[in-house]
C-alpha cells in the first residue's frame, strides 16, 4: 500500500522547458481491510460454536422459551446416558455430588444452576439429582432440552 503518482492533467506532456507537475493520489486502498475483515469474520462463525461447555447427551425436546442469561458462567450438571453425573465437565460420583455443589455455591454468586439430562434417563435418577442440588444451595434450577418439541397446544 503505498501513495502512487499521477501526471498532471495535461496528459503527461511537456511544453517548452517546464516540468510537469505530478501530484500525489491521496486515495486509500480498502480491499486489504475488507479481506482481512471477512477472514475474521468467517473465523469467529466457525470458533464460537465451538466454545459451548457441553458432554453431548440427547435432550428432550420441547417447546419452552429460552431462559435469561447472567453476567456468570453459569453452572452446568450433566446426567449422561448411562448415569454417570458431571459437574460442567467433570465426572463426579453421586455420593460426591452434595459436597462438591456446597463448595462451588460458596464461591458463586448466584444461585442458577442448569440441569441438562439425556432423554432416555429415569425420571427418578433427574429427582435425585436435582435434590442434591437444592441441598448443595443452588434453589434456582433450569431443565435444559432442545427445542423443537411439541406445544400441547391445541390453538395452533
Amino acid at each position: 500500500m503505498g501513495a502512487a503518482v499521477q501526471p498532471s492533467e495535461r496528459g503527461g506532456r511537456r511544453r517548452g522547458r517546464g516540468r510537469s507537475r505530478v501530484r500525489p493520489m491521496s486515495e486509500i486502498n480498502v480491499t486489504p481491510f475488507v479481506d482481512v475483515m471477512l477472514v475474521l469474520l468467517i473465523i469467529f462463525m466457525v470458533a464460537a460454536p465451538l466454545l459451548t461447555v457441553g458432554v453431548p447427551v440427547e435432550l428432550p425436546k420441547t417447546a419452552a422459551n429460552a431462559l435469561p442469561t447472567d453476567s456468570e458462567e453459569p453452572l452446568t450438571v450433566t446426567i449422561t446416558a448411562s448415569g454417570d453425573v458431571q459437574i460442567q465437565t467433570t465426572p463426579t460420583p453421586r455420593s460426591e455430588l452434595v459436597g462438591k455443589l456446597r463448595a462451588i455455591a460458596a464461591e458463586r454468586q448466584t444461585d442458577r444452576v442448569f440441569l441438562r439430562a439425556d432423554g432416555a434417563i429415569p425420571y427418578e435418577s433427574v429427582m435425585q439429582v436435582m435434590g442434591a442440588l437444592n441441598a448443595g444451595g443452588f434453589s434456582n434450577v433450569g431443565l435444559v432440552t432442545d427445542v423443537g418439541g411439541p406445544t400441547l397446544d391445541d390453538d395452533k
